[in-house]
């Protein structure tokens, strides 16, 4: 099995992904290891301040207010496009590289500012699961999306 993976791509603003994992293995859960998101326009003469976010969750999380205290909150990022010296451009990301996931995320973007659409990468790693490890995490992952 590939040991780890990028999924990527361009999301309109304040719309959802569906992150498939639809080619799960028995024995095997994949961690998020990274999640970056990037203006898709105007890179240099915008201001932009960009948010994403990927949830386990049943629906989407608005990446402009995380919750820390949502378990299904696997990731969180923000972007800050400017061409002002004074307000300078850079980026951050949160990513719970603990939590084992068997089931499809959700992923959210928005550009608060010009609300145009937002690029996006999340990198995954696979991890063999022992057999009660595979219980637990099928356990926590059905509670989070049953709530």
């Amino acid at each position: 099995m590939k040991k780890d993976f990028v999924i990527r791509g361009q999301t309109a603003s304040g719309e959802t992904e569906i992150l498939e994992f639809g080619g799960y293995k028995d024995g095997y859960a994949y961690k998020m290891t990274d999640f970056q998101i990037y203006p898709s326009t105007g890179i240099g003469s915008n201001n932009d301040e960009l948010a994403g976010s990927v949830t386990a969750g049943k629906t989407a999380l608005d990446p402009t207010a995380p919750n820390f205290n949502d378990e299904g909150l696997i990731a969180t990022a923000l972007f800050k496009l400017s061409h002002l010296v004074s307000n300078p451009t850079g980026g951050i990301s949160l990513v719970n590289d603990t939590f084992l996931i068997t089931q499809n995320l959700i992923l959210m973007v928005q550009n608060t500012d010009s609300g145009t659409a937002v690029n996006w990468q999340c990198r995954f790693e696979s991890v063999k699961m022992t057999d009660s490890q595979a219980a637990t995490t099928n356990f926590k992952q059905f509670s989070i999306f049953d709530e």
